[in-house]
C-alpha cells in the first residue's frame, strides 16, 4: 500500500458507518508498527476531533501490540539486560522513550560512583561508598509522599526525579553496583524489595535502597518475616533473576493504576503481565 492509498484509508476513519470504521481499523492495524508515523502525520494535519481520537486509539493499539511482542522477546531471550526490561515497562507510558538515553543516564551515575569507588575495600565499605554517592551526592530518595504514583515504576522518571519506590531504587542501585563489578542482586521480600551482597569470600548481607542503603543481616529479615506472620522461604534470602524483577515491577504498576482509579491502564498492564507469564495478579 502506497502513501496515497494509506491516507485515503485513514480518511475513512471518520465515516458515519461504524462497520466501515471497524473494517478500516482492522486493515490499518494489520499493517503493523510501520504505519504509526503516517497516522501521527495525519493526526497533525487534521482539525477533525473525531478523526484525531480514532487515530490516537489506533496508534495506542499498535504501540501496545508492539510492546507485548518486545516484552515477550525480552522475557524469553534477553532477560540478562535488566535496563532493557525496565525500558520496555516505561515505554508503556512513554512510547517514544529511547533506550540509549537511559544507558547514557546510567553511565553518568556509574561515572560519579566510579570516581569515588575503592575496588580493594571491604564489602561494607564498598556499599557505604555507593550509598554516599547515590543518596548523598546525587540525592536519590524514597518517594514516600507519592508512593503509589505510576512514575515510581518508570525508570526514566526515577532517573530524572531521583525519587522512586523500593524496586526502582534497587534497580538503579544494582545496575550501578554490577557495573562496578560488585556481586549485588535483587531479593524478593513480601511487601518490600531489597538487595543482597553475595560473595563466597565474605558473609552475605543485605541492603535497603528505600532506606538510603541501610545494611542489615539475615536475622533482620527473619524478624521481618516473623512480624508479617509469613512462612519463611529461600526466595526471601537469595537473589532473584531479572524476570522476577520485571514481573514485580509490572505488579506494582498494576497496583498504582488501581490506587489512582485508572482502571483502563490497570487492565492493560495486567494484560502485559499475563502475556509474558500467565500471571495477572495485582501489585505488592
Amino acid at each position: 500500500m502506497n502513501e496515497n492509498e494509506l491516507k485515503a484509508l485513514i480518511s475513512l476513519l471518520d465515516d458515519e458507518d461504524s462497520e466501515i470504521v471497524s473494517h478500516v481499523e482492522q486493515k490499518i492495524t494489520s499493517l503493523g508498527e510501520e504505519v504509526i508515523p503516517y497516522l501521527e502525520q495525519e493526526w497533525e494535519s487534521t482539525l477533525n476531533p473525531l478523526l484525531q481520537e480514532r487515530i490516537e486509539d489506533l496508534v495506542h493499539t499498535l504501540q501496545f501490540d508492539l510492546l507485548k511482542q518486545r516484552l515477550q522477546t525480552w522475557y524469553e531471550h534477553e532477560s540478562d539486560d535488566l535496563l532493557k526490561g525496565m525500558w520496555l515497562v516505561a515505554s508503556y507510558q512513554y512510547p517514544d522513550l529511547e533506550y540509549i538515553k537511559l544507558k547514557q543516564d546510567l553511565e553518568q551515575i556509574y561515572y560519579e560512583a566510579w570516581v569515588e569507588f575503592k575496588p580493594d575495600s571491604y564489602p561494607y565499605d564498598q556499599v557505604k561508598i555507593l550509598n554516599s554517592v547515590l543518596f548523598g551526592k546525587l540525592k536519590f530518595a524514597a518517594n514516600t509522599k507519592n508512593f503509589h504514583s505510576p512514575s515510581n515504576s518508570m525508570i526514566n522518571c526515577v532517573l530524572e526525579s531521583k525519587k522512586g519506590n523500593p524496586i526502582s531504587l534497587c534497580v538503579v542501585y544494582l545496575l550501578v553496583a554490577q557495573k562496578l563489578k560488585l556481586p549485588v542482586y535483587g531479593v524478593n521480600l513480601p511487601n518490600l524489595f531489597i538487595l543482597t551482597y553475595k560473595d563466597p569470600a565474605y558473609p552475605q548481607f543485605y541492603v535497603n535502597a528505600f532506606n538510603r542503603g541501610l545494611i542489615f543481616s539475615r536475622e533482620d529479615i527473619e524478624n521481618y518475616i516473623g512480624e508479617l506472620r509469613v512462612t519463611p522461604r529461600d526466595a526471601f534470602f537469595e537473589p532473584c533473576d531479572n524476570r522476577e524483577i520485571i514481573k514485580r515491577t509490572l505488579r506494582n504498576l498494576i497496583h498504582s493504576f488501581e490506587k489512582i482509579g485508572d482502571h483502563a491502564k490497570e487492565d492493560e498492564v495486567k494484560t502485559l503481565l499475563y502475556h509474558i507469564t500467565g500471571q495477572d495478579l495485582s501489585g505488592d
